[in-house]
């Protein structure tokens, strides 16, 4: 991407504004307006071109090794608007690598492919880093890191209470007298002793008239 002398004009008056902020024109407003839909502009366009450019290439890529020319030239197009190469153009390039344009474009090729591998690496580790999370509280780390874990103490301390059965009363115990059930060895009395009869009065004579 190339810059006129008129848009670096604005651009280093827009850096300026930027690094010492104050009163600004509403002409220098436009201008940076102008120049900001200017890019917008040329990053749509670049991302246009390259997606064009690797059509064309998975085309002479598909027929080779008859378009082995126009495809080298594409490649060194595609590469210098960003592309990055994959699998199949490092096959390819394998396959032409007795063409000198060929061998340096996949030196170039291969170089890339490493710091893509290297870039995806660093991401994954550090993705990995960020969600492991201690399996064991931090106040007890030490304590388990030791040789042979937590002691026998610890270890029972641990565990949960177990429910305790209930005691069972010796089997020699003599049972208990239920409540309304006469004791022992006291005799039960009759209704006789408990209700007497009464002795019938001897009749009464009516003395004559």
């Amino acid at each position: 991407m190339a810059f006129g002398a008129e848009e670096l004009r604005v651009l280093r008056r827009a850096l300026a504004l930027a690094l010492h902020p104050g009163r600004t024109s509403a002409a220098d407003v436009q201008d940076c307006l102008r120049l900001a839909e200017s890019l917008d502009e040329a990053v749509h366009e670049g991302a246009r071109l390259r997606a064009f450019l690797v059509a064309d290439l998975a085309r002479y890529r598909a027929a080779l090794p008859g378009t082995a020319a126009g495809y080298l030239t594409l490649l060194e197009e595609a590469l210098g608007a960003g592309y990055r190469p994959d699998a199949d153009d490092l096959a390819a390039l394998r396959a032409l690598r007795g063409n000198p344009v060929a061998a340096a474009l996949l030196d170039r090729c291969w170089t890339l492919a490493e710091q893509d591998v290297r870039a995806r690496l660093a991401r994954g580790t550090s993705a990995a880093a960020r969600r492991a999370v201690p399996a064991v509280p931090a106040s007890r780390t030490r304590l388990l890191a030791l040789p042979g874990g937590l002691g026998e103490a610890g270890r029972e301390a641990e565990r949960p209470p177990q429910p305790t059965a209930p005691e069972k009363e010796p089997a020699d115990k003599p049972a208990r007298p239920a409540p309304d059930a006469p004791k022992p060895g006291r005799p039960i009395p009759t209704p006789g002793e408990v209700f007497p009869r009464r002795k019938p009065s001897p009749p009464q004579q009516l003395a004559a008239g």
